[in-house]
């Protein structure tokens, strides 16, 4: 036989609570219909309690009834601690502790900071390459493409570190993107280029970022159209290498354009400053095993523009985002 103890008492909030899983405690021999007093409700409450839940001597005694939401809110007390509980006013029902409030908004815990990542956090090699995933009419994708522009106008050695790919599906042979056809085939005519010309890829994207003019831009990078076109026309050649892309871009669990893919690990620009060429040189110069001379050169700390912009930076307006 178990011995009856005030140490092998459960506490009544956990009792109570077990109760009310199963729906309510209704009171044993209780026909009355209609309500009750507060006192006369609260003390068929106690008197159960200690009936039919309390071992080892141990009692419940009421401290005080008041009526709340169409209940009575009974404070009872076992030993040195008080609980606070409600009864249904015709005696029938006992619910547990304190009741939820639904017009009040629930208290959450707050969600950890994200721990930002440092230089001696990024993976180190020799050559590292950092990736850009973009579409080409995302705003956000556009303000990349500035970004990663203006490193490589200050620092060219920086070009073989640099790759942009492009985000977007095959289907049915037809190459998609999540702005539309218009989207798609720009970002085929610049995975073209990217692919053939490749002398020609960053001088057309300078020219593209600021307006789209695509046939001004073509013609001011000096890009061969005739080739172009026959690569973008050509499944066997600009499909697969868009494919290349979107193959990438799903290893990765790559979302959003633009994201950042260093040493095969995705990283984030906002972790060491945000959109700006000096920021980003900042977290590549951070994958070289040893750090080569040109990473101590200063570049321009502004925020750059996000869609087409004459201008590297703007004064007013996103500086951050991307297109999902």
């Amino acid at each position: 036989m178990v011995e009856k103890s005030s140490k092998n008492l459960i506490p009544i909030a956990i009792i109570i609570a077990g109760i009310l899983i199963a729906g309510a405690v209704v009171f044993v021999n209780q026909r009355k219909v209609g309500a009750l007093s507060p006192q006369a409700a609260a003390g068929k409450a106690i008197d159960f309690i200690n009936k039919n839940l309390l071992t080892g001597g141990t009692s419940a005694s009421l401290v005080s009834v008041t009526e709340e939401n169409g209940l009575y809110k009974i404070l009872l007390k076992i030993g040195d601690k008080e609980y606070p509980s409600y009864v249904s006013k015709d005696g029938k029902l006992l619910f547990p502790n304190e009741g939820v409030n639904l017009e009040e908004k629930p208290k959450t815990a707050e969600e950890p900071e994200q721990k930002k990542l440092t230089c001696e956090d990024i993976k180190k090699s020799e050559n590292p390459q950092l990736e850009a995933f973009v579409v080409s009419k995302c705003p956000f994708g556009l303000q990349m493409q500035r970004v990663l522009n203006e490193i490589l106008k200050n620092i060219p050695s920086l070009a073989g570190d640099v790759r942009v790919e492009y985000i977007g599906a095959i289907e049915n042979g037809k190459i998609t993107s999540m702005h539309g056809d218009e989207e798609a085939q720009e970002n085929l005519r610049q995975i073209c280029i990217r692919e053939e010309q490749q002398d020609k890829y960053w001088k057309y994207i300078d020219c593209h970022i600021k307006k789209g003019d695509v046939d001004n831009c073509l013609t001011g990078a000096g890009v061969d159209k005739g080739r172009l076109d026959s690569c973008m026309n050509d499944n066997s050649r600009g499909t697969k290498y868009a494919k290349a892309d979107f193959d990438l871009g799903g290893k990765y669990k790559v979302s959003g354009s633009p994201t950042l893919i260093l040493g095969g690990e995705t990283v984030s620009e906002f972790d060491f400053g945000g959109r700006t060429a000096q920021s980003v040189k900042t977290l590549l110069c951070c994958g070289f095993k040893t750090t080569p001379e040109f990473c101590s050169q200063k570049l321009t700390e502004e925020q750059a523009a996000t869609s087409f912009s004459e201008t590297y930076s703007q004064s007013s307006g996103s500086s951050g985002g991307s297109c999902k």
